[in-house]
């Protein structure tokens, strides 16, 4: 499984979905994803891959970590596993 497959995996857990029902488009709110749900699915994509993520629950628009959308959190994330490589 990928950076992206496991991601996406952990958001559609998250969501109580199935993996192919998340779209890159798509936004955590679409997807019924609760702040609490947030904070645990940086938690679990952290855990999952070994990654430090800037995300500051208290203000996620302060965050440098992009969270408008399944496309963003995608591509911040394959960012932060490239350079831990």
């Amino acid at each position: 499984m990928d950076t992206r497959e496991r991601v996406i995996a952990i958001i559609a857990e998250q969501a109580f979905l199935q993996p192919s029902d998340v779209r890159e488009d798509m936004t955590l709110g679409d997807l019924g994803i609760d702040s609490l749900g947030v904070v645990e699915s940086i938690f679990a994509i952290e855990e999952a891959l070994d990654i430090r993520i800037p995300f500051n629950a208290n203000d996620p628009q302060a965050s440098e970590f992009d969270i408008s959308s399944v496309g963003r959190i995608l591509g911040a994330v394959e960012r932060l596993v490239a350079e831990r490589a």
